[in-house]
Order: structure tokens, then C-alpha cells, then sequence
């Protein structure tokens, strides 16, 4: 095994969840002694109680942006213990997203290395790092604040996709909470009240309407009805029901047109309670030059989202990429498969290499 998968190793054994943030804050550390033994500057960040590191040129460019987090979804404590197993590293942020701030830890360490071999420094290193704590609670006091310090020409999120398969668009998001009211009687008799609950599910369906797009790569807007809270005790009609809607967008969906026609068709009450941008990347000569390295690997989309969503806000032209972690993400098994991650990491070698 490289260096890679070792340090990679190395991250999982932090519990960084956000139900420990005392982890989230030890993990960072590791990184920065990290860097510092290998003589490379950084820069920390933090935000609300979030630490994000910022590895660039004194002049706070970096030609090549590698983003990646080291905040991972809640796991028992077995999953913090990385094993090896048929070519495969499992453990809780193998593929989401530990083996990324470890693949650009090396190659940072390593370009940087080249450099120092030809009398160069710092400011000559082709690629920055950003290495963040938030990414899975939202990512607004990590890598949306630390992208104000970075000017960059191109990003590569080390977050999604896989060896065949470069993103070049994820979905937007929008959480709707849909609003229900009713008249409190007894269970009893049901006849002399109205029942939000009711209600509720009868404007859910009214909703459900505006999401019956059918299409086989499923890039259409989607609905999931993912929370309910109503009433009181059992033996009384609910006056008040409150239900929380996750919708996923694409770049052809209007999506203020949609919350109107909803507001307009329904008895209850719409609430935008939070809604994140879609990421969209047009093209660009460094992922030209990235893609011919890769053997030309398909272009294609995700349905989830990351921090590259951030890119636009900042003139940032990206792509989102990783190795192969066959969908295992925030499973129970979650591995990323070490043949691929190897070969993730020379071709981000010799593509960085090139920019020298």
C-alpha cells in the first residue's frame, strides 16, 4: 500500500462527526502537523466553529483547486477502525470524503517536493487544497467562506463521480415545509372537527403532481416526502400537521414558477425553508487537458450535491470526480476500491506534473 491509503487510514480513525465536533477539530490538527513536517504554508480558517484549511501560493492562487471534507455522517465505532478487505478499504469517509483530503495531502507534499528538487517554492506549486469540516451539514461556513480567499482557474471536487464517469452537474436543492390546519374536537367524534392530518396529505398530492416527470436517467426534478409531525393524543383530531419536503432540481427547472403553482393550488401554507444552488460547469482547457490524461473518461451528472455548487458563486469553472467506491457512501459498508484510488492518483500526478 502507498502513502495514500495509509494516510487515508490514518483520517478515518477520527470520528469527525458532527456529533463530535472535538474529533472534527483533532482531525484538522492531524493535517496541519501534516503539512508543517513537510514544509508546506497553510492557511486555517474558521467559521462558526468550523476549521477549514486552505493550502495555496503566498498570493493565495491556486491554478488547480483540489477540494475535499473530513466531515463524515454519524457511524458506530467499529467504522472508524479501517480494514482492508479484497482490494478494498472500508471504514466511515473512505469514499465520503477521507481518501480525498489524504490523495491531496500526498500529491500537494509530493509536487511541492518536485519543486524544492529544482530550486522552485511555493509559489510555483500548480495545484491549492481545500480541505473542509462541513460539507455534510451544508458546507456554507466551510468551503462557501474559505472559496472568498482563493482565486483559482479551475476546481476539482474530489466528491462524487467515479475513474469512468467526471460530473459536470448536480442537482439543486429546495426543502419546502407544507403547512396543515384543521379543527381540534374530540376522537370521539370526529364529525364536529376538521383534521389537518387530512389535509395535509390531501395537498401532498396536489403537490405530488408537479413531480411526475418520468425519464431514464431520472435528470428531473423529484420529490421526497421525508418528515411528518401532527398531533397530540390519539383520541383527538389533529388541528395543526406540518410535513418537510426535499426536492432535487435541474438547470431546466424553474423552481419559483413551481413554489407559485403549488401556493396556488393547495389549502395550506409553502414555506421555502432552504434551497442550495445546482452546479454547473461549462468547459474549460485544464479539463480538457484532464480528460486526455484520464483516457477520456464520459462526461456525465449526479443526482446529489456537493461544496463544488459553491464554484459558480465564485467564477470558478470545475468538475466534480473521484475513484470507485461501487455507491457505498454513508452505507454500512463503505469502502473505496484501492486499485481505482491508485489510479486516481497517477493520473492527478501526471496531470499536475504537466502544469510545472
Amino acid at each position: 500500500m502507498t502513502d495514500v491509503v495509509h494516510l487515508t487510514q490514518d483520517l478515518i480513525r477520527f470520528k469527525s462527526m458532527h456529533s463530535r465536533p472535538d474529533e472534527i477539530q483533532k482531525c484538522m490538527a492531524f493535517m496541519e502537523n501534516f503539512l508543517t513536517r513537510h514544509g508546506l504554508g497553510y492557511r486555517r480558517i474558521d467559521q462558526n466553529g468550523f476549521p477549514t484549511l486552505l493550502v495555496l501560493r503566498p498570493d493565495g492562487f491556486a491554478p488547480v483547486l483540489l477540494m475535499s471534507h473530513v466531515d463524515v455522517v454519524d457511524a458506530p465505532d467499529d467504522m472508524f477502525e479501517p480494514r482492508v478487505e479484497n482490494g478494498r478499504l472500508f471504514g466511515r469517509g473512505s469514499i465520503d470524503d477521507k481518501y480525498a483530503a489524504a490523495l491531496s495531502l500526498v500529491l500537494a507534499v509530493e509536487l511541492f517536493q518536485k519543486l524544492t528538487a529544482r530550486g522552485k517554492t511555493q509559489a510555483d506549486l500548480p495545484c491549492g487544497l481545500l480541505i473542509s469540516g462541513d460539507e455534510e451539514i451544508g458546507g456554507h461556513d466551510g468551503a462557501q467562506a474559505a472559496l472568498r480567499h482563493v482565486r483559482s482557474d479551475f476546481a476539482i471536487a474530489l466528491d462524487g463521480g467515479h475513474l469512468g464517469r467526471v460530473v459536470v452537474k448536480e442537482k439543486g436543492i429546495v426543502r419546502l415545509k407544507l403547512i396543515a390546519r384543521g379543527k381540534a374536537a374530540h376522537g370521539a367524534r370526529p364529525w364536529l372537527g376538521e383534521n389537518a392530518i387530512e389535509n395535509l396529505i390531501a395537498d401532498y398530492f396536489t403537490i405530488k403532481r408537479h413531480f411526475e416527470l418520468t425519464a431514464p436517467d431520472h435528470w428531473h426534478r423529484t420529490l421526497n416526502f421525508s418528515r411528518i409531525h401532527a398531533g397530540k393524543a390519539v383520541n383527538q383530531v389533529p388541528d395543526y400537521a406540518e410535513a418537510l419536503f426535499d426536492i432535487r432540481f435541474t438547470e431546466n427547472d424553474d423552481m419559483d414558477a413551481v413554489v407559485r403553482a403549488i401556493r396556488e393550488e393547495i389549502r395550506g401554507e409553502v414555506e421555502v425553508v432552504e434551497r442550495e444552488p445546482l452546479f454547473k460547469s461549462d468547459g474549460s482547457p485544464y479539463l480538457d487537458r484532464l480528460l486526455a490524461v484520464a483516457g477520456h473518461p464520459e462526461i456525465g451528472c449526479e443526482h446529489g450535491a456537493s461544496d463544488a455548487r459553491f464554484l459558480s458563486e465564485f467564477g470558478i469553472p470545475g468538475i466534480v470526480w473521484g475513484p470507485n467506491g461501487d455507491n457505498s457512501a454513508h452505507s454500512a459498508q463503505e469502502h473505496v476500491n484501492i486499485d481505482s484510488l491508485l489510479e486516481l492518483q497517477r493520473i492527478l500526478d501526471e496531470f499536475l506534473t504537466g502544469l510545472l
